[in-house]
């Protein structure tokens, strides 16, 4: 009788421990899940993030090293190369309607901007890209493609400026030593500009303008980036894949009208027929190197508008930077840039200003993640 009673007392026992068993087995198999979850996630968005960082770095650095081989082979028009710039974008519309569900939902319950106001915003990004790319333009004409790729490093220290106060950025020693640096970069080229100006054959004149206009149009373009980080925080309150895409399209369709405004105002439409006949290469590398300069423009930008939608414009910005040190060297043994001391110390710093700048977007995503893997520990 006493061993009846012990059995049956075992038996509920045996079965909550097999039960609980049961319970920890499937909460470590939902654990392994989800940490199999958050695995693919993370490297699916740094998958990403390579994409866009190749596309952009390929884009940009094949793009103006088109538009120097447009101007050496006897292109002369600089609202035709302004132009293809932006003419490209017609090749993102089909992004448009096959990424249109891939969106980010905007924590804010406000109501959208009207379309009258977003006309309003396309049509000032357009214009300021306008004026961008022109300046971007009459820089590549006078100068030697190094020298124009090494002054675009000041570019960086504009972003910086402008997202400290639009973007509410916050300095650092290693920001700072960044800004520093390229800034000094930049003007150790303008210090030293004889030799270029002898070995392209401009006058010192037509140097300083193109040295001007690269600088005027670095700041154009940090502007341009901040504040349209700023727009999509601010007044459109969403970073939908389809939203950035309309951010991208509009604006540089209103670039493109303007820019064949300012051909046919200029006169310059004229003297387009004469100029692919006589380019040196001929009539259909003429003409491919217009189309391939618009499409190589259009695969850095979705490279670049990438990075806005996975990380941000400052970050955009800076690996747009990276392209540096590849330029110049592309162009010494394509165009036979001279490579001369200042430059070699120049495209140095540069380096190491953008070196500094990584090393600081390493340490805020290192403490980012520190805090996240805290507030997890702790709940």
């Amino acid at each position: 009788m006493d061993s009846t009673q012990e059995v049956e007392l075992q038996i509920p026992v045996a079965v909550k421990e097999s039960s609980r068993i049961q319970m920890l087995e499937d909460d470590t198999n939902q654990q392994q899940q989800q940490q199999l979850s958050r695995f693919s996630k993370h490297y699916g968005w740094w998958f990403r993030i390579c994409v866009y960082i190749t596309f952009l770095l390929v884009g940009q650095s094949a793009a103006t090293l088109l538009g120097r081989f447009y101007y050496d082979k006897g292109g002369n028009s600089k609202w035709m190369a302004t132009f293809v710039q932006s003419a490209g974008f017609p090749i993102l519309i089909p992004l448009l309607f096959l990424l249109k569900s891939s969106k980010i939902v905007s924590s804010s319950s406000s109501e959208k901007p009207s379309k009258s106001y977003l006309s309003l915003l396309y049509v000032f990004f357009g214009l300021l890209l306008a004026g961008n790319n022109l300046m971007y333009s009459y820089g590549l004409l006078y100068l030697p493609v190094s020298t124009y790729s090494l002054i675009c490093a000041s570019q960086l220290a504009f972003n910086v400026l402008f997202s400290f106060v639009l973007n509410a950025q916050k300095f650092t020693a290693l920001i700072l030593n960044s800004v520093v640096i390229v800034t000094i970069s930049a003007s150790l080229l303008a210090v030293h500009s004889e030799s270029d100006t002898t070995s392209t054959k401009l006058s010192v004149g037509k140097y300083v303008i193109g040295f001007v206009c690269t600088v005027a149009a670095s700041a154009t373009y940090a502007l341009y980036l901040s504040l349209l980080e700023l727009t999509f925080k601010r007044v459109i309150k969403s970073e939908s894949f389809d939203t950035i895409l309309k951010m991208i399209i509009y604006p540089s369709f209103v670039a493109t009208c303007a820019c064949v405004v300012g051909l046919y105002a200029s006169g310059e439409w004229r003297n387009l027929t004469a100029e692919m006949n006589g380019f040196q290469k001929g009539k259909i590398s003429y003409l491919m190197t217009l189309i391939w300069t618009a499409v190589l423009w259009q695969i850095g930008s979705v490279g670049l508008l990438g990075l806005i939608f996975e990380v941000s414009s400052l970050f955009s910005n800076v690996i747009s930077t990276l392209a540096l040190p590849v330029v110049p060297v592309l162009a010494v043994i394509f165009f036979h840039d001279k490579m001369d001391g200042e430059k070699v110390i120049a495209l140095l710093l540069a380096l190491w200003g953008f070196l500094s700048y990584i090393y600081q977007n390493y340490l805020d995503d290192y403490k980012a993640k520190s805090s996240k893997s805290d507030v997890e520990n702790t709940s």
